[in-house]
């Protein structure tokens, strides 16, 4: 089974290619102050950004059902949310793919997924994909720490999750950890930028 979840990463891996530059300067850049948004958690309910103000921050996934490596990564986004939530840094995952293009993304699909693999964050539908343009995510899963000072919220981190999606046991560098761990230090993220690796977010015509 792990010989066939590697060689359907790498096969998505092959289809979707690299990020440009380009891409990756697109939307917040570090240090820049987040927007308040809002948007329908698969409970039905709106959930904003300005929900955590209470919070030392928010680590923001983009992700999606149909991914590979959005799946790949499922287990360590709940460990990460497991790990912080206690220490004020919560998980919001947002699907802002088009939910016409793959059915496993529809808004009763998510809700499906959040039930049977008991999400402990909330689970958000991004149908217009403003809040993806905005940020200028273009892959999932694709990561965005938000530092909070004094009732904003800073990016201070942007990229992958960690440096192996297709083995965990084999992961030297887990990015979003290091960069929520020197934040509650107070010291600055290290690795601020790194390349988010999975499948391109689908946009609508």
């Amino acid at each position: 089974m792990r010989y066939l979840l590697i060689a359907a990463l790498t096969l998505c891996w092959m289809i979707v290619g690299t990020d440009s530059q380009a891409q990756l300067r697109q939307g917040y850049t570090l240090g820049d102050v987040v927007v308040n948004f809002s948007l329908k958690n698969v409970d039905g309910k709106s959930v904003s950004l300005g929900d955590f103000r209470s919070q030392r921050g928010v680590i923001i996934v983009f992700t999606s059902n149909h991914c590979p490596f959005s799946n790949a990564y499922e287990e360590r986004l709940m460990a990460l949310n497991q790990k912080f939530v206690q220490q004020g840094f919560s998980v919001v995952a947002i699907m802002s793919s088009d939910q016409t293009a793959y059915a496993d993304d529809t808004f009763e699909q998510m809700k499906e997924r959040a039930k049977a693999k008991n999400y402990s964050f909330p689970y958000l539908l991004d149908d217009t994909q403003t809040v993806a343009r905005a940020f200028g995510a273009s892959r999932t899963p694709q990561v965005f720490v938000l530092n909070q000072a004094n009732g904003q919220f800073v990016l201070e981190y942007t990229g992958a999750i960690d440096d192996n999606p297709q083995d965990q046991a084999e992961v030297q560098r887990q990015y979003v950890d290091e960069a929520v761990s020197n934040l509650l230090a107070g010291r600055p993220v290290q690795s601020p930028i790194t390349k988010p690796v999975g499948c391109a977010i689908k946009w609508k015509q």
